[in-house]
């Protein structure tokens, strides 16, 4: 498991923590619970994250869809954290083993390159022994200016 001890909480986005999220908009959820973190600087953002009931796929086991939800939303996060305003274009996630529900798993994002507009994080979400669980690449572009205040 990764060493926690320097990690503060921070909210990568640019919406209140406590607006309504699709993914993390519920900390008392039956889902996906999920509290961001990062270490003082470093540009990669850390996540703890509860899969529950609500999040079930296969019998007792977490929902791929909502496995892939958090990754999506750690890497647009990291994006954002760090100045980044971004939409995704493309996702991929890879699937290594199922993760028991009523789990404490960890996520880990990071930026691997920008190439003007293009964005392009990874993610990987390790279970409470720290084995990978499923891993996310993607690509986001960076919105123009008045892209979120247009009508």
């Amino acid at each position: 498991m990764m060493n926690q001890a320097n990690w503060h909480p921070v909210w990568p986005f640019p919406s209140p923590a406590d607006s309504p999220s699709f993914v993390s908009g519920d900390p008392a959820s039956s889902r996906i619970r999920i509290a961001y973190f990062r270490k003082p600087d470093d540009r990669h953002l850390f996540a703890r994250v509860w899969f529950g009931p609500g999040a079930e796929g296969p019998p007792l086991h977490a929902h791929g869809g909502a496995m892939a939800a958090v990754l999506d939303e750690a890497m647009g996060g990291v994006c954002w954290m760090n100045d980044y305003q971004v939409l995704a274009a493309r996702l991929s996630v890879t699937f290594l083993r199922p993760l028991p529900l009523d789990t404490h798993t960890t996520v880990e994002a990071w930026i691997v390159s920008v190439d003007g507009r293009k964005v392009s994080p990874r993610a990987r979400l390790l279970d409470a022994s720290g084995q990978v669980v499923a891993e996310g690449e993607g690509l986001f572009i960076v919105m123009k200016e008045d892209y979120l205040t247009a009508r």
